[in-house]
Parts: structure tokens; sequence; C-alpha cells
């Protein structure tokens, strides 16, 4: 197997009430406090074009994660059978790429006000993506 190695540079952080990974529930419709994408000053430009309403796509870096876990039980309950974390939503995993679908209720400056965001304070953001449309043709 070849390893390469990439470096990702975050573009700003999650401000949330969540303080740690107990207290976040499991998916973000599941009673995610509201929250704040805060991203950093030279990525300000690519915030032109979101606005308040905007379905989101945020992907970010779980730093709390354990990346030498590749099998669990669904929702850590052991009466499930073990399973591949690549078919789960596990946090943990060997490389914890979060993704996040959410909407926007505030843009001010660099802070993005948000809903159904389950990170915890301080996570780093990678990138965001808007949700588009399906296409006419995939009607």
């Amino acid at each position: 197997m070849i390893h390469q190695e990439w470096h990702l540079t975050p573009i700003g952080r999650v401000e949330s009430p969540l303080k740690n990974t107990a207290a976040a529930p499991r998916q973000g419709d599941e009673g995610a406090p509201d929250s704040t994408l805060v991203i950093d000053e030279e990525f300000a430009a690519a915030l032109e074009g979101i606005n308040q309403g905007d379905t989101l796509i945020v992907l970010t870096w779980l730093h709390l994660a354990r990346r030498d876990v590749l099998v669990v039980h669904p929702r850590g309950d052991a009466t499930r059978p073990a399973t591949g974390v690549f078919a789960t939503r596990s946090p943990n995993r060997p490389n914890p790429i979060g993704l996040h679908q959410v909407q926007v209720t505030s843009v001010t400056g660099l802070c993005l006000g948000v809903r159904h965001l389950e990170a915890i304070d301080g996570t780093p953001i990678l990138d965001i993506k808007p949700v588009l449309a399906p296409r006419i043709s995939d009607r």
C-alpha cells in the first residue's frame, strides 16, 4: 500500500456551547445547539454569496477523535453488531473528517451563525460547500 501524506489548512473554527464529545448529540438534528463558524480573515472573500437561510455542508477535522479505531458498535450501542467505521458516522476513524449539513441563521462579517452542528467548541473547519438543488434532469 502506498501512503501519501497530505496537509490540510483549517479555514476557521467552530464556536459552540458543546465543550466535550460526551455532550455532543450523535447527529446535528438530534438537539445540537446553535453554533458559529468563525472563518479566518485570510478566507473572508470565500464567504461572498453565503446568505441567511442557505444550507451548507461543513467539513471539519474531528481533532479529539481516535484514529486507530476501525470497527465500532453503531451509535455506541453494544447490542448492535460490530460494523466497520466506513459504514457508520462514527467520529473515530483513520481520517476523522466530520461532515455536517447546517442551515445558516446569520452572516456577520467572518461569522456564520448555524443550526444543526454537532461539532464541539474549537473544532477546526476544513471547508464549506453549498448544498445544491437537484438539477432538472435529476427530478
